[in-house]
């Protein structure tokens, strides 16, 4: 089995973002700083930077991350949404009253034209996240 998910990359605040995601999202979430790995080359400025995070919730979302270490270049997203759907209406409404603490919304999370509802929010990370609740049938 495949599994697709999104990896978001940060500029030093990746331990921050991704545990601001599991008070969010729940879950579990594991950290692997640059330092686990002294045998590879790195700028000791990254050592407790994060080169690996992975959070998996219990309803099977799964986010990953890291810093961009020092020496590569680091660009800000664009382009590109992480893309949430649910039927919970509480668990939606739960996420996005998350995300939106401290972001910016671009479309209010209420009732869509196609049902359900739908919002769109750039959390204070710079993460543009879509949110849906499928509508029931």
């Amino acid at each position: 089995m495949a599994v697709l998910n999104p990896y978001l990359s940060f500029r030093d605040n990746a331990r921050e973002a991704m545990t601001f995601y599991q008070s969010v999202l729940g879950g579990k979430l594991d950290l692997v700083e640059f330092s686990s790995f002294p045998q590879m080359p790195q700028d000791p400025g990254d050592a407790n930077k994060i080169m690996h995070s992975w959070l998996a919730t219990e309803d099977g979302m799964v986010l990953a991350g890291s810093d961009t270490p020092k020496g590569m270049e680091y660009q800000e997203p664009q382009g590109i949404s992480v893309s949430v759907s649910t039927q919970d209406d509480d668990r939606a409404q739960a996420i996005w009253d998350g995300l939106a603490d401290g972001g910016t919304v671009g479309i209010p999370f209420e009732s869509a034209p196609w049902g359900g509802r739908f919002g769109m929010v750039t959390d204070r990370y710079g993460i543009s996240w879509m949110l849906s609740v499928d509508a029931m049938e």
